[in-house]
């Protein structure tokens, strides 16, 4: 059994423990509120960009059809762009991220796939690292990244492009969570390039009935518009991921300092019990030795 000294120690030291943990949950809500403002007001111009791409697609097939949108015309060779976080306590959220990396992997290679790991942020690295180490193609690193911006999705979709025009992949897929509330952060799986054809209707995207007509052309327009497309998808997952890294942290350490309250109190009662048990041993002496007298 613990001696008073002991407890009164371990008391303190989750004490302090709990300090850290609250002072880290109101960080983590101070700065939630902003991510999430981020991501939300990313998200209309991705759907109405989208929407656009649709018109234009629908307009343009066959050889005319830029690379990035028809393709390599082959599906052996896939990159999945797996973007994790690059600070910690923030619950299950890398882990949820990996396990559908993870599946979507073991999905492809079971189909006789060639699978390769395109990894943004450090949370990832270690658990793919150990089933696939063989198959991690690059880190890029947002650690040193005060505010992740445009500029850091715009490097990375330029560097997608450019080996995907050397012919390095065929497919690659963007794996990142969504942001639903600060308890739900759900891991999601999108083909990036060859940029998808849009389902959304064509006359829905451009707003009404009316004809449109596009100068110069369909073509030139998408060579310009699929690159920042696949920059707006990448920078859409960025803002994400900073929102979802927010929300999780601020619900882990709300439960972490939930958790060392309750621990306190058991470590409290315990102490006051042993010190109970010690003064009363303390009074039978004494009126032993009293009544021995």
């Amino acid at each position: 059994m613990a001696s008073l000294k002991e407890l009164k120690g371990r008391i303190n030291s989750v004490k302090s423990t709990q300090k850290i943990t609250k002072a880290k949950q109101m960080v983590a809500a101070a700065k939630l509120r902003r991510a999430q403002a981020a991501a939300e007001a990313a998200r209309p111009y991705a759907e109405r960009l989208t929407g656009v791409m649709a018109s234009l697609a629908s307009k343009v097939s066959g050889d005319s059809a830029p690379k990035l949108l028809a393709g390599t015309g082959a599906d052996q060779r896939h990159l999945l762009v797996v973007v994790n976080t690059d600070k910690g306590l923030c619950g299950g959220l890398n882990a949820n991220i990996v396990k559908a990396a993870k599946a979507k992997a073991r999905a492809l290679i079971a189909e006789g796939k060639d699978v390769q790991f395109y990894l943004v942020g450090k949370k990832g690295r270690a658990p793919i690292k150990r089933d696939y180490a063989e198959r991690i193609e690059k880190h890029f690193d947002t650690s040193e990244v005060r505010n992740i911006g445009f500029p850091e999705a715009e490097a990375i979709a330029d560097d997608l492009i450019e080996r995907f025009e050397k012919g390095e992949f065929d497919i690659a897929h963007l794996v990142y969570p969504v942001f639903k509330s600060a308890l739900a952060q759900d891991p999601t799986v999108d083909q990036l390039i060859p940029v998808p054809s849009p389902e959304t209707d064509a006359t829905a995207a451009t707003g009404g009935d009316a004809v449109v007509s596009y100068e110069p052309g369909e073509e030139e327009i998408l060579e310009e518009l699929l690159p920042r497309y696949v920059k707006t998808q990448l920078f859409g997952a960025l803002l994400e991921r900073e929102a979802s890294e927010q929300g999780a942290s601020m619900t882990a350490m709300d439960n972490a300092t939930r958790n060392a309250g309750d621990l306190i109190n058991k470590l409290t009662i315990q102490y006051n019990r042993s010190r109970q048990a010690a003064i009363t041993t303390e009074l039978i002496e004494i009126i032993a030795g009293a009544e021995a007298l």
